[in-house]
C-alpha cells in the first residue's frame, strides 16, 4: 500500500479576465486534506469580494512555503506547443520560456488586460504570438483547445496568458521548495509540494454539482480528484502517462495535463 504523498490538495479555477488586481468571480479556490473533502477558500478580508490573480499568487507563495506537502492543480496551460519555441527560436527550456514570455506579455503588470497586449497597446505580444492550430501533445490527447485559441467558449487562452507570469513569480519566490510538474521531472520527490496543470472537464460531468457555480465546481473537482488519486495510490501512474519514447522530452517542454493518459 503506497502512502499518500501530500497532506493538502488545492484546486484552482483560473480566470484571465480584467487586470491582475481585479476581483474576479471566476477565480475560485478549493482545498481538501487527506481526511476532508474540498471546501472553498475565501480570499483574505479586503474591500474586494473575490480573489485577484495577484492576491492568489501571494497566498499560494505563503501556503507553499509552509512545511506541508501540498499539490496544487490549476486549470490553465503551463507552457506552449513546441511549434512556438521553433517559430520564435527559443531554447526549449521552461524557466527561459517563462522569462521571455513575461517580458513580451507583462500580464502581471498593474492596470493590464490580456487584450491590451493582444491588441498592441502594451507589451510586445505580436512578437510572441501563436496560431490556434498549434496544440500541445496533451491537448490533442485530451481534446482540449489550443492555448492560442482566443474568444471561443471553453477557451483557456486568456487564462493561460494571464497566469504564466504568476507561475514565474511562484517559481522565483519558492525556488527549490516546489516541484513544477513535469518541467522539473516526471516524478515528484517525497516531501515536496507540487504545482500541476489540470483540466476539470475530465471530471466535472461525473461529479454532482450540488449548489456550486460552474467555476466553483471546476475548482472543487480538481481538488477532489487530486485528493482521491493521492489517497488511493493511483497518482503515480498519472505522473507517468503513456507516450512514445520521443514524446517525453517534447512534453517536458510543452507541459502536460495531469490526468490525461
Amino acid at each position: 500500500m503506497t502512502h499518500p504523498a501530500f497532506q493538502r490538495y488545492i484546486g484552482i479555477d483560473y480566470s484571465g479576465a480584467e487586470t491582475p488586481d481585479s476581483s474576479l468571480k471566476g477565480l475560485r479556490v478549493y482545498e481538501a486534506s487527506r481526511e476532508s473533502m474540498p471546501v472553498e477558500v475565501e480570499p483574505p478580508p479586503s474591500p474586494r469580494k473575490y480573489w485577484t490573480r495577484r492576491g492568489l499568487a501571494e497566498w499560494l507563495a505563503e501556503q507553499l512555503s509552509e512545511d506541508v506537502p501540498t499539490i496544487v492543480g490549476i486549470d490553465h496551460g503551463f507552457s506552449f506547443p513546441l511549434r512556438y519555441f521553433e517559430v520564435h527560436h527559443l531554447e526549449p527550456d521552461w524557466p527561459t520560456f517563462l522569462d521571455d514570455f513575461q517580458k513580451h506579455w507583462p500580464t502581471d503588470a498593474e492596470h493590464t488586460y490580456v487584450d491590451f497586449i493582444r491588441h498592441g497597446s502594451r507589451g510586445e505580444g505580436e512578437a510572441r504570438s501563436g496560431s490556434a492550430r498549434w496544440r500541445r501533445i496533451t491537448e490533442e490527447r485530451a481534446g482540449a483547445k489550443s492555448v492560442f485559441h482566443f474568444d471561443v467558449p471553453g477557451s483557456v487562452a486568456k487564462s493561460t496568458h494571464a497566469g504564466l507570469p504568476w507561475l514565474r513569480y511562484l517559481r522565483n519566490q519558492l525556488c527549490e521548495r516546489v516541484h513544477f510538474w513535469p518541467f522539473d521531472g516526471w516524478e515528484i520527490p517525497a516531501g515536496k509540494s507540487a504545482l500541476v496543470e489540470v483540466y476539470p472537464s475530465l471530471w466535472s460531468k461525473s461529479t454532482p454539482r450540488e449548489d456550486r457555480t460552474p467555476d466553483q465546481h471546476d475548482a472543487y473537482v480538481a481538488a477532489a480528484w487530486l485528493r482521491q488519486v493521492d489517497t488511493d495510490g493511483s497518482l503515480g501512474k498519472f505522473l507517468k502517462p503513456d507516450m512514445l519514447p520521443g514524446e517525453y522530452p517534447v512534453a517536458q517542454v510543452e507541459g502536460w495535463i495531469l490526468g490525461v493518459m
